[in-house]
């Protein structure tokens, strides 16, 4: 038997030891989870000390590096007044309104457009803002993100398809607003004169963030909608405002944002410790019991038979009939109540948008939807699938030569 450890006056340390052991582990732990542990990446505010993807940092970074004077706005919208209007941008990507003093800011805002400034504005938030700024639900399919359609040859136009969010869309009619940029119907990039300067909407900030400045149409839309660089000779100051954005004003607000689910993990990997420095282990080691269990392929092969027996060919003719819908609604612009209509109507509907004879596809699409259930042949199914395909490819090639032409 080992004879257990003692100290000079005799007791055994054994115990003192282990207890040692693990606080220096425990101690180990936390400095590698606190050094090494994931971080979560869920501060959605665009703000350009936020560093993760919905965060503006690379823009702040970018635009000194290119001849602006990069500016982190931390004061309130009546500092403007003492700033050179003419050669300043100021954005606003998604503030938080300031309720008891709204109406001050928007007149502070309208103020420094007067005077010849430059505002970017995004969001729901950022348009209630602007002066004569008018916002509504957006009508898109998915709400999240969308690719857009350029409309005219305008500035912020040329940037190309940009890949934007749509939670609302600018509702304010008048001659003097010009939509840049279309998800579908809804306007979601606009510009117009206010007095000597000019004011621009986005839909939201998804353009300008570290995740979507990297597209080089996003760039360009960002880099367009804050100006030249030089204005007579001088660089062109850019206010990223972080004022509106600063959000701490209780106690209840300040505890909320702590990172409670962190603090969990470890008070649990803590209290794992303190449970195993007082556990000990009874009886011999064994393997874990090896459960076998089919392969990926043979399930996948298992399920082609059976799908074969069964003569299933509904669903691959509706899987391809709602890849050509979502095509003809995203790429080609067809509205919801279009695609309702006969095939026929869509064929005729994409003759008088983008040019060709569409029948071949109108007739396609009334086997798909008629033939699903008489279609009992893999061969006539998959004759049909790859007519559908090649429908949405000669329509892709019609709707890429058509935008050339209006690039021209």
């Amino acid at each position: 038997m080992a004879t257990a450890k003692r100290d000079a006056t005799g007791k055994d340390t054994t115990d003192r030891n282990i207890v040692i052991g693990l606080g220096a582990a425990m101690l180990l732990a936390l400095i590698a989870f606190a050094v090494w542990g994931p971080r979560k990446d869920d501060n959605p505010a665009p703000t350009v000390v936020n560093a993760g993807s919905r965060g503006a940092k690379a823009l702040f970074l970018l635009a000194g590096e290119l001849g602006y004077e990069a500016q982190n706005w931390q004061h309130p919208t009546e500092d403007l007044k003492q700033v050179n209007a003419a050669r300043t941008t100021l954005v606003l990507a998604e503030p938080v309104l300031p309720v008891k003093s709204l109406p001050a800011t928007k007149s502070q805002i309208a103020d420094f457009l007067n005077r010849g400034g430059r505002v970017l504005a995004t969001g729901a938030t950022g348009a209630m803002l602007l002066p004569n700024g008018k916002v509504a639900e957006g009508s898109s399919f998915n709400n999240a993100s969308c690719l857009t359609r350029p409309e005219g040859a305008g500035e912020l136009a040329r940037a190309g398809r940009v890949t934007i969010g749509v939670p609302v869309r600018w509702d304010a009619h008048g001659p003097e607003f010009r939509v840049e940029e279309r998800c579908g119907k809804d306007a979601v990039v606009v510009r117009y004169p206010y007095g000597k300067g000019e004011a621009i909407w986005w839909s939201s900030a998804l353009p300008l963030t570290n995740a979507a400045l990297k597209d080089d149409a996003s760039l360009a839309l960002t880099l367009a909608s804050l100006g030249a660089p030089n204005v007579d000779g001088q660089p062109r100051a850019v206010l990223f405002d972080e004022y509106l954005h600063t959000a701490r004003e209780t106690v209840g607000d300040t505890l909320a944002g702590l990172p409670w689910r962190a603090l969990k993990l470890q008070a649990a990997i803590v209290a794992a410790l303190l449970v195993f420095s007082f556990s000990r282990r009874n009886g011999p080691l064994r393997l874990p019991v090896a459960v076998p269990r089919t392969t990926p392929l043979e399930f996948a092969d298992s399920m082609g038979r059976l799908y074969e027996r069964a003569g299933a060919t509904e669903a691959p003719l509706a899987a391809a009939r709602a890849r050509t819908m979502r095509f003809l609604a995203e790429e080609c612009g067809l509205s919801h109540e279009m695609l309702r209509q006969t095939p026929e109507a869509i064929a005729e509907t994409l003759a008088a948008r983008i040019g060709g004879d569409w029948t071949a596809l109108a007739a396609h699409l009334e086997a798909a939807t008629s033939m699903g259930e008489r279609a009992r042949t893999g061969k006539l199914a998959l004759k049909l699938v790859q007519a559908l395909e090649e429908d949405r490819r000669q329509l892709a090639l019609r709707v890429s030569s058509a935008r050339q032409t209006v690039g021209r």
